[in-house]
């Protein structure tokens, strides 16, 4: 997969002084260094997430972008782009996640302040995909399950660690933006009986991107896998609950390559806990790494990862390479793919001209 181009814009007049974007250091693959380095007038600086805040609340005072994590517990509380944030960094025009979650940025004050953000939706949707397959394909024949136990234990019998098979079952999708359509389509490839919802998408989208369409009750209801795919925000929020668990067929499986926090975990626990679920393939928590104690990491059938289903060489460096592109783009003046809060563009745009001296192309003309 290659790096998204960027939509034709007009420029009316390129700025003398240096564009700066400041980051700090999460790991990026460096594509995206590579490709700001291509533009003379573009200047990165990293900083240091711990030891020199001085000079990062400095280069902050004067960026014009802020390129932040995505991941909200490897950032510290204080670089969130927050209200209080902005108002230290007065000539911040966008705030970009090097992801496709946001939950680092406050976007509402980020739109009062006339702040673009952007995310890279869609970089690492066929690495998730495969990973939620494989979570899949893992629970179901209980590969991890098997493995742990032929390490610490020899003559039990093998019908001990009797698996199913996932052709013929119903795979529901929660979810069927970039990495749901992926799973859709992987999971007819093994000939699951896919559907899913999203309330954002009309029943005939839903059908184009591989599935048929339901309510959320009766996916749940119907379902022998529910892997959630949608992103985390007040109205997600602990959404599969209790009473959500407790709708689902016993010896269903539950899969989550979404975010933490949309799933209750303890809620899940308690229906693990009870032999309602089966088992579950976890790649999100609600606090990232969880605690060693955590209940669910109790279960044999349940397989656990550190929120690495978009960590592939392959997704790393095209969202490093998509987030390069869309803000050689906007430093430019153009507008950008992949817009949180498209709202804002009029308040955007007049201090983009403000601060940088030139116009940028209309909304209209993207």
């Amino acid at each position: 997969m290659h790096a998204q181009p960027f939509n034709s814009f007009k420029e009316i007049r390129v700025a003398a002084e240096k564009k700066l974007v400041v980051r700090f250091d999460n790991w990026v693959d460096p594509a995206f260094a590579q490709r700001l380095a291509q533009e003379s007038d573009i200047e990165l600086r990293t900083n240091k997430r711990e030891g020199n805040d001085e000079q990062g609340w400095r280069d902050l005072a004067q960026a014009h972008v802020y390129q932040i994590s995505a991941a909200k517990d490897e950032t510290p509380k204080r670089w969130f782009a927050t209200e209080e944030l902005l108002a230290k960094a007065p000539n911040v025009l966008c705030v970009s996640s090097t992801g496709a979650g946001f939950d680092t940025v406050d976007v509402p004050a980020c739109t009062r302040a006339g702040v673009l953000v952007v995310n890279q939706a869609g970089a690492n949707a066929q690495s998730v995909a495969e990973s939620a397959l494989g979570l899949i394909l893992d629970v179901s024949r209980r590969i991890t399950e098997s493995d742990r136990r032929l390490r610490r234990e020899i003559g039990f019998p093998r019908e001990e660690l009797m698996g199913r098979e996932i052709c013929g079952k119903v795979l529901g999708l929660v979810g069927m933006g970039h990495v749901g359509t992926k799973v859709a389509a992987l999971g007819r490839a093994f000939g699951m009986d896919v559907i899913g919802y999203d309330p954002y998408l009309t029943s005939e989208e839903i059908g184009r991107r591989g599935a048929r369409a339901t309510s959320l009750d009766e996916l749940l209801r119907a379902c022998d896998f529910l892997s959630i795919h949608c992103p985390r925000n007040p109205e997600t929020m602990h959404m599969i609950n209790a009473e959500a668990f407790g709708k689902m067929k016993k010896g269903a499986m539950f899969v989550s390559t979404a975010r933490g926090g949309i799933h209750d975990e303890t809620a899940l626990a308690d229906a693990m806990r009870a032999g309602h679920i089966a088992g579950a393939g976890l790649d999100v928590w609600e606090q990232e790494p969880p605690p060693l104690d955590h209940p669910l990491m109790g279960f044999e059938n349940v397989v656990v990862n550190f929120h690495t289903a978009g960590v592939t060489n392959e997704a790393r460096r095209n969202t490093a390479s998509y987030s390069a592109e869309q803000l050689v783009g906007v430093l430019k003046g153009g507008y950008p793919p992949r817009i949180i809060n498209p709202e804002v563009w009029p308040a955007y745009a007049k201090r983009f001209e403000q601060i940088l001296g030139f116009r940028v192309q209309s909304a209209a003309s993207e």
